[in-house]
């Protein structure tokens, strides 16, 4: 299970402090997790950052800084955001006990991702959006302010106390494993978003919205394609699908011309 470890990527987005950037760090290499990714952070490389690191430079040389979330999320199948209250968006939430060996199930295989919002904010809806899960460290509610660094610390605490379980004694997963092979591969995270993209064109195009708020209705279904575990050869089934709606309504004369489905088999 301790390979695995290496299939999770710690996001962060946003980072302010340059210090929590080090600090993720060690926390990280103390746990046996090495793969940090950060987005846009708004200071790094940096003294500090290597000062807080204490020796978990090799965590801090190998980051990769990429200017979105859909960078550092690609080639993820697995998406859990780390969120310190309930927030509008519906969907599964788990605390870091049941998330970790859930995540660790995934990553048998393939990348996976624990993204962390800003120290301020922490993610912002449309970021949890992206994500399969949410997990939340169950804190005390009358102070649940959390720094960044330590939220990284129970989360790899908790990651690296599942993949080392004795067999038969770690927590199950709280949902079945999907289970996919190199014919069958799971759709990534930017395949998923080119999906949503393209499922909302078509369904504009055939005005499924009638004047209501587009944003509110893909939610929702994002979290029931999320839920299902797409593989990329689904995924590109559905996009068919979309395209022959696309192409119906361009023939009944209601719509202009959207994406296509990518290339590829599946039709």
């Amino acid at each position: 299970m301790l390979d695995r470890l290496r299939r999770v990527r710690i996001v962060l987005v946003a980072t302010s402090h340059p210090g929590n950037i080090g600090s993720a760090a060690r926390a990280m290499r103390t746990m046996g997790l090495s793969s940090l990714w950060l987005v846009a952070p708004r200071e790094f490389p940096s003294p500090e950052a290597t000062a807080m690191a204490s020796g978990a430079d090799e965590i801090l040389d190998a980051a990769r800084v990429v200017p979105d979330l859909d960078q550092a999320l690609a080639g993820c199948v697995r998406v859990y955001g780390a969120t310190p209250k309930p927030r509008r968006v519906p969907m599964p939430e788990l605390p870091p006990r049941e998330a970790a060996p859930a995540l660790l199930a995934a990553a048998e295989t393939h990348e996976v991702a624990l993204v962390f919002g800003t120290e301020r904010i922490g993610l912002t809806n449309e970021e949890i959006e992206r994500c399969h899960v949410a997990v939340n460290i169950p804190a005390d509610p009358a102070y649940n302010s959390l720094n960044l660094a330590h939220a990284v610390q129970v989360l790899c605490y908790e990651l690296r106390l599942a993949a080392t379980a004795v067999a038969g004694a770690a927590s199950p997963p709280s949902s079945p494993a999907p289970q996919f092979t190199d014919d069958e591969p799971p759709a990534d995270a930017a395949r998923m978003e080119a999906f949503f993209g393209h499922l909302e064109t078509a369904l504009g195009a055939v005005d499924f919205f009638k004047g209501r708020p587009a944003h509110t209705i893909m939610r929702r279904l994002r979290r029931i394609f999320l839920r299902a575990n797409l593989s990329t050869r689904e995924v590109l089934i559905l996009r068919g699908i979309l395209a022959d709606v696309e192409r119906a309504a361009r023939l009944a004369g209601i719509v202009r011309p959207g994406p296509g489905p990518e290339p590829g088999p599946g039709r």
